[in-house]
C-alpha cells in the first residue's frame, strides 16, 4: 500500500513532464498562425516523434509567426535544416488537416 502511494506522485510528475513540451509546442504552432484545433492535433502527434531539443526548435521558430497557410509554415520549418522535423511536421499537418490524425 505504501509503495502505491509513493509511486503515485512519481507517475503524476512523469505525466506532467510529457504535457509541458506538448503545451509549449501547441502554443508555438498557434503563434505561428495555425488554427488551434490543428495545432493541438499536430502537437499531440509531434511530441511522441521528436526529441525535446527538436520540439523546442520548432516551438520557438521565430520566422514562422504569422504564417498564413500550412504550406507557408512548412516552408519556414524547412529552413531549420532538420529533415526529421520537416518530415514529422509535414505528416502531422497532412493527417491533422484531413481529420485522419
Amino acid at each position: 500500500m505504501t509503495r502505491t502511494i509513493t509511486l503515485f506522485p512519481l507517475a503524476a510528475l512523469l505525466l506532467a513532464g510529457c504535457a509541458v513540451p506538448e503545451a509549449r509546442l501547441r502554443a508555438g504552432l498557434i503563434r505561428a498562425g495555425l488554427p488551434a484545433p490543428l495545432s493541438a492535433c499536430m502537437a499531440e502527434r509531434m511530441v511522441d516523434r521528436l526529441s525535446l531539443k527538436q520540439l523546442m526548435r520548432i516551438a520557438d521558430l521565430p520566422k514562422a509567426r504569422g504564417s498564413e497557410s500550412i504550406d507557408q509554415f512548412l516552408h519556414r520549418v524547412r529552413a531549420l535544416g532538420d529533415s526529421e522535423i520537416l518530415g514529422v511536421a509535414s505528416s502531422s499537418a497532412a493527417l491533422c488537416a484531413t481529420g485522419l490524425g
